[in-house]
């Protein structure tokens, strides 16, 4: 079965008039959502009622709208902040199955009502478009979404099936006015195809699916797949990073140890900086049957940088001890840089935007004190949801959202009076 071609165009222009009336089916499924990483809280469970539109009917060569309507999220927004109007955005993921297969991205406006603590959490539909290249049935079944909150901080929750959703919806392509060669993407976004193994395949428009090298029998070193990454950093850094980014990693008994590198070149010193002045550490994802984080950090520069000339990061190691059998990922996740000159180091967080693939699939065995949805160790400036944990020991929360709003009200006069301000003198 050939790979399906998704494109992801967010708004409505140029959808194609359906065939037929749209078809619609509620499903609910066991969900598991991740705090942040920094407020040190436990994964909550819940239950996600999603509603998913599609043309019922539809030709090759058609682009059709697909909608998510989030009937009821997993978790609720905790006694903690009211979360302002406009300030979440959801991104979800829909499973292709029948005669495609892969993945659609949809996605919603930054557009919610106020959401008052200790409330159902509100998001607004998500949608995205897919092009039909293949006659027969194409089921559509919604899985993995995540909630981006702007305000205090900005934060991404990730929530995650924890069983085998139904397929919300189906849409019966005929072979009228088109090729049945196969579903290709018009823009090239990434479909999961593979089952894992090493290096995946490639899809039209040039993107490898997702993969990486699987671990497994009595293999010691594992190679990742390359996957492109773009960061959206905080001042005093660089407005955004792009690049590429591979996560390796060898057995060590039951744990593996991890070795992250980046592109060269991946970002321009700000300012000029003495040897061990600048250290990167990230936070990679866990996924599939495993959940959390693990924290890889590189060594400091170990030669001076000149002011706007490129900076090469080293590698990053860490260590990941699995918290569930069964066949994991590991995905580059947000990128931390952080300056020492003698006194308090000057942090840049960097988040990443959009979706990312997975670098490397591990068949994993369940270790006493692994991932397992803990964290591991959670990474300075990682991505993760402030607003839809609904847990009860809220207490470390409370304590972040404090933090999160004196941050807020003395950003800028931190930032006047670093060192960093300093260099640029």
């Amino acid at each position: 079965m050939s790979a399906a071609g998704v494109v992801l165009m967010l708004g409505g222009a140029g959808i194609l008039p359906a065939a037929g009336p749209a078809r619609a089916a509620e499903v609910a499924y066991d969900t598991e959502c991740l705090p942040p990483p920094i407020s040190g809280l436990p994964p909550v469970r819940g239950t996600t009622k999603a509603l998913i539109t599609a043309p019922a009917e539809a030709k090759v060569g058609d682009e059709v709208e697909i909608v998510w309507k989030t009937v009821e999220a997993a978790s609720r927004n905790p006694d903690v902040l009211d979360l302002g109007e406009d300030t979440v955005k959801p991104t979800g993921t829909i499973t292709l199955g029948g005669a495609a297969s892969g993945t659609l991205t949809v996605t919603g406006p930054r557009q919610n009502p106020p959401i008052p603590k200790n409330s159902p959490m509100v998001l607004p539909d998500m949608k995205g478009r897919l092009k039909l290249e293949k006659a027969g049935e194409i089921t559509l079944t919604p899985g993995a979404y995540t909630i981006n909150v702007s305000k205090p901080l900005s934060t991404d929750t990730k929530c995650t099936p924890k069983e085998t959703p139904a397929a919300g919806a189906t849409i019966r392509v005929s072979a009228d006015g088109g090729s049945s060669g196969g579903t290709s993407a018009a823009g090239g976004t990434s479909t999961s195809g593979g089952s894992g193994s090493s290096g995946g395949t490639t899809t039209s428009g040039g993107t490898t699916t997702s993969g990486g090298s699987t671990g497994g029998g009595g293999q010691t070193d594992f190679t990742g797949k390359e996957v492109a990454v773009r960061f959206s950093c905080r001042s005093p850094g660089p407005a955004t990073i792009a690049s590429k980014v591979t996560v390796d990693a060898r057995r060590n008994g039951g744990s593996f140890d991890l070795t992250v590198r980046t592109a060269k070149g991946v970002m321009d010193s700000p300012a000029p900086l003495p040897a061990g002045a600048l250290k990167p550490s990230m936070a990679i994802g866990i996924g599939g049957a495993d959940s959390g984080t693990v924290t890889v950090t590189g060594p400091a520069n170990s030669a001076p940088l000149e002011q706007g000339k490129p900076v090469d990061l080293p590698d990053m190691k860490g260590t990941y001890r699995p918290g569930a059998s069964g066949r994991s990922t590991l995905t580059p996740g947000a990128l931390t840089i952080s300056v020492s000159l003698g006194g308090s180091p000057i942090v840049i967080p960097c988040r990443v935007e959009g979706a990312v693939e997975a670098s490397l699939e591990l068949d994993t065995t369940r270790q006493e004190g692994g991932a397992a949805g803990g964290g591991g160790a959670a990474a300075g400036g990682g991505s993760g949801g402030l607003a839809a944990t609904g847990a009860e020991d809220e207490g470390a929360l409370r304590a972040l959202a404090l933090v999160a709003g004196t941050v807020i009200l003395l950003g800028g006069a931190v930032f006047t009076l670093t060192p960093w301000a300093r260099l640029r003198r």
